[in-house]
Formats: structure tokens, C-alpha cells, sequence
């Protein structure tokens, strides 16, 4: 599996929106499912317990052989293929939730293994051709095996049966949407290797249990098995809808060989450019911003709140935060300003923001984060999770809890002043002559105590910067915004383009206003620092 063309897949289908067709909701009455062998006993605990013993054992990789019609369907035969609502699981049940399966095709052509849970016991769900108009998309129902198997599946939730609030789709990839009924970024079970000099290596979710929900109830859960070369795992997933989709994650892991980079709670999402960094592809689109994310926001275990804007470098891009213990850390899209996107098709300023917060004490590691260069607004190229110190090694047992968190707002917020915007440019005193090249940063902040500062208060920007001369600083009033705007020129003091690392925070009176801008810049070549 190569990640720039998953990537590329999962991407356009969540530009797509995932959604399913309200001509096939509109159906007649519900159709009994089909299902394949008898019923098993099943809970989380045997769940565990089989992971366990799988890990145990040899890895074996899955089967993609398909059927030649299927492996050859192109990304508008494959959309042609939609789910016919009255085969939706729960459809005949008083249920709040239903669930509809993806076909096999294009880019997602591992079978997993989709089961319904009920009263302790399991049944998996037998694909059938009648499940699915093909449309146009050239397949013929009749010629396709009757254990073809599902790519995964979407949830709808009982106030409106033709949008899905989440969906489940390739290796251990899912999305969920809040208020806004918009997809963007997405959540993968689990990260291996990721930014490494090597091929990521991508475990998958083989299968899936959907416990039938209690009448009223509006909350759904969901068991995953996973599996790879390195690592098998069980999964419980317990999710709620709302203007918050939220969902309870348990995690436990049982690795086959030590690993050298292990990323729980992975996160990834797609940045192109922003106010902060105006990429070359930016020339030759007419949007002034395309991202599903802005900024990598953590709370440290120690209480501090950092914010780190994304950027699209021009090679790829690692960092490593250390901490222990976190209390949170996420992808957001902050800028929620239409006229900032000037995008009516897939409207970047909806797309949700997605926060972990940890159940219990994590350790010592680090949040890390991956930017990979990219030129095409359908590449996830942002990737983040926290990384524990100790590498996991064959033979244990490790166990996660976290709760996440999609939707505009997150479920916490700094009692400081936060970024508003990041801005770059070149420096200089206007109207001066330039006598060498320096970079200037503009950060706006909002929010905190910003508003009750008085005109004489002493507001000071404290600016760290690993390598270059910090000059022409400056913390002033913004009153368009209502906060404070920094602002300072970096002077690079040698002809390295290594990155360099920055730091900035306002005080008054000592005591700290905002929260810690963090910001990596890549100095051009030296021929290239124009005046």
C-alpha cells in the first residue's frame, strides 16, 4: 500500500462527503439481511484475548485479489455503485442508528469482515449483490461472487438517514462529522513507522462488530480487530453523535516484534497553504487558503497550552514535543471565515476539529507530527499521534483509553489568549533600504484577558528563536480583532537552511497573557535571499 495514493483515495471520497444518495434513502419497507454461519459468543474481553493469540502467531497478510471487473473500476464507476437504504442494518429495528456498507473497488480492495452484535451474540453479515444499485458503474450483479465482502461501513443517525455521521473505510482509517455535516480530517486506529526513511507500515481493521443499540438510545458501539506485520489489536469504540461527535476509545495492543515508532491516536489531515505560509501551488489556484486543518493545539501534562501552526514544507517535516502525562492534543481548523477559503464546493471553513483527550496517565513520550510536502489539495499530508518513550516490544500487552472529540469547538479551552492568525513575510523597515535579508512574523492573538488591558499596560513579546538574530520586535494593540498583534524580524546569521525553531509568548506584569506560539522556519538557500 503506498500512502499517497490511500491518501489520495480517502481524501476525495471525504471531499465527496461519503454521503449516501437521499433518492436510494427514500426506499420502500427494510429487507432482511443475510448472514454467514451460525452465532458466536462475543464481548470485549474475548476480543483481547483473540488479538493476543493472533500476535502470537505468524502474521498473514489478507488476500486483494478481486474479480477483474472490480479491480479495473475507476473513481467514477466506483461512485456510481450506492447502498440501497432499505438493506441498511437496523433499518427494520427501533433503532436511532442505521448502518450501510461500502463496496469493494478502486482504491479499497481488502474484504474486511463486518458482523452484528446482539445480546452477547455475533453473526457476520453475508455480502449480497442486492444490497447495492451498480448503476453505472459497468458491474453486473450476477457475475460477482457471492463472498465478495464489504470495504467498510457508514452510520446514519435518526435525524437524517441520508447523511452518515461516521464511516469506516481502508486499512484502520474512520471519520465523523459535528453540527457542521462536514468531514475533513480523519483518525486511524493505529500509526506505524510514520515520517520514518522507510515504508510506513499500515495496520488495518479485518474486522468489525455492531452491537445492535438499545431502543432510544444515542449511543452506538463498535468492535475492531487489527492486525499487521508488527502489531494485533483489539478495539472497542462507544461514539455519540451531537454537535460534538464524540467517541470513548479503548485500545488494547499485543505487538509481534519491537517497534521503533508506534503513534497512538494518530491523526491525519491535509494542509496546502495558509495566511502562514503561501505555498508555490498556491500561485495557481484561486483560493487564498485550502486546509482541513490550521494547527496542531496540545495542553502539556504541566498545564501549558502550545499552538503550532501546519505548514506544507518543501521536504518532509518531523517534530517531536515531549511531555508526560498530556492532558490533550489535536488537529484544528481554527480560521472558520468563509472569505478566507473563497471555496462554495467543499467549504474548508465546516471542516471539523479534532481533539484527544487521554483517560488516564499516558507517560512519558512525545506528541509528534509529520508535514509532508504536497501540491494537491487530495493528499493527507499532516500527520500527528503521541509516541510513548518505551518502545513496544513482542509479548506485551499495552492499553490505551482516550475520548475524542469532532466538531467546530473543542471540549476545553485556555483561560489565556489564543492565535488567531500566522503570517510571514519578508522584513525590513518600510520605506528603509534593506541592507540584508531577514524574515517577519506576524502572530494575532485573541481572547484571555486581552480585553481588560488598559492603554499604559506594559505588554511584552518574549521571542526565542534556535539559531538568527530576533530584531524590530514589537506587542501592540489589534482593535480590528480586539487583541494583540507580535510582531518581529528573524535575521539568519549563517548560510544554513536547516530549520529553525521559534518560540513566542506576551507577558504583563510578568505573569504570561496567552498561550506558546511554536513555529518552524526553513531559511531559502543563500543565493535565494532576494532584498
Amino acid at each position: 500500500m503506498h500512502r499517497r495514493d490511500f491518501l489520495r483515495g480517502a481524501a476525495a471520497l471525504a471531499a465527496a462527503g461519503f454521503h449516501s444518495s437521499p433518492l436510494l434513502a427514500a426506499a420502500t419497507s427494510p429487507r432482511p439481511l443475510k448472514y454467514v454461519g451460525q452465532a458466536q459468543a462475543f464481548d470485549y474481553a474475548w476480543l483481547k484475548g483473540h488479538a493476543q493469540q493472533l500476535a502470537a502467531n505468524a502474521y498473514r497478510p489478507p488476500s486483494e485479489r478481486l474479480p477483474a471487473d472490480v479491480e479495473k473500476l475507476d473513481w467514477d464507476q466506483y461512485q456510481a455503485i450506492q447502498y440501497r437504504a432499505e438493506h441498511a442494518l437496523w433499518a427494520s429495528e427501533p433503532s436511532l442508528f442505521q448502518a450501510k456498507f461500502f463496496h469493494l473497488g478502486l482504491f479499497f480492495k481488502t474484504p474486511v469482515h463486518i458482523h452484528e452484535l446482539a445480546n452477547g451474540q455475533a453473526r457476520e453479515i453475508a455480502y449480497d449483490p442486492a444490497m447495492f444499485d451498480y448503476g453505472k458503474s459497468g458491474l453486473h450483479p450476477r457475475k460477482l461472487p457471492k463472498d465478495l465482502g464489504f470495504a467498510g461501513f457508514r452510520i446514519n443517525f435518526h435525524t437524517d438517514l441520508t447523511r452518515d455521521v461516521t464511516a469506516f473505510l481502508g486499512a484502520s482509517y474512520f471519520r465523523a462529522v459535528g453540527s457542521d455535516w462536514q468531514y475533513g480530517l480523519s483518525a486511524r486506529g493505529l500509526a506505524i513507522d510514520c515520517g520514518m526513511d522507510r515504508p510506513e507500515e499500515f495496520p488495518m481493521f479485518t474486522k468489525f462488530w455492531l452491537e445492535r443499540p438499545q431502543k432510544d438510545s444515542t449511543r452506538l458501539i463498535v468492535y475492531a480487530l487489527l492486525d499487521s506485520p508488527s502489531v494485533a489489536g483489539a478495539y472497542r469504540f462507544e461514539m455519540e453523535p451531537g454537535a460534538s461527535f464524540v467517541m470513548d476509545v479503548d485500545v488494547a495492543l499485543y505487538p509481534r516484534k519491537a517497534i521503533e515508532r508506534l503513534g497512538i491516536a494518530p491523526l491525519t489531515s491535509m494542509f496546502q497553504n495558509g495566511e502562514n505560509d503561501r505555498h508555490i501551488a498556491a500561485a495557481n489556484d484561486w483560493r487564498p487558503e485550502i486546509h482541513d486543518s490550521d494547527g496542531l493545539s496540545m495542553l502539556r501534562g504541566n498545564g501549558e497550552w502550545i499552538w503550532r501552526p501546519l505548514t506544507n514544507p518543501a521536504q518532509l517535516r518531523f517534530n517531536a514535543y515531549q511531555d508526560e502525562n498530556p492532558r490533550g492534543f489535536g488537529l484544528l481548523q481554527r480560521d472558520r471565515n468563509f472569505d478566507h477559503y473563497q471555496d462554495d464546493g467543499v467549504f474548508y471553513e465546516k471542516r471539523p476539529s479534532l481533539w484527544i483527550e487521554p483517560k488516564s496517565g499516558w507517560g512519558k513520550g512525545t506528541i509528534q507530527l509529520v508535514e509532508i510536502p504536497t501540491v494537491d489539495e487530495t493528499f493527507d499530508n499532516i500527520v500527528c499521534f503521541w509516541n510513548p518513550v518505551e518502545k513496544p516490544q513482542p509479548g506485551q500487552e499495552h492499553l490505551y483509553a482516550y475520548r475524542m472529540h469532532w466538531g467546530r469547538d473543542i471540549p476545553v479551552s485556555s483561560p489565556l489568549a489564543t492565535v488567531a492568525a500566522t503570517r510571514t513575510g519578508i522584513g525590513g523597515v518600510i520605506g528603509q533600504k534593506r541592507k540584508y535579508y531577514s524574515r517577519r512574523f506576524v502572530i494575532d492573538f485573541v481572547g484571555g484577558n486581552l480585553k481588560l488591558l488598559g492603554k499604559d499596560a506594559k505588554v511584552t513579546p518574549v521571542i526565542s528563536a534556535s539559531r538568527g538574530t530576533v530584531e524590530l520586535s514589537s506587542a501592540r494593540p489589534l482593535h480590528d480583532i480586539q487583541g494583540y498583534r507580535v510582531m518581529f524580524d528573524l535575521k539568519p546569521t549563517d548560510d544554513s537552511v536547516a530549520p529553525i525553531d521559534l518560540r513566542v509568548y506576551m507577558t504583563a506584569g510578568g505573569a504570561p497573557l496567552c498561550e506558546t506560539w511554536l513555529y518552524q522556519w526553513t531559511p531559502p538557500a543563500a543565493d535565494m535571499r532576494q532584498l
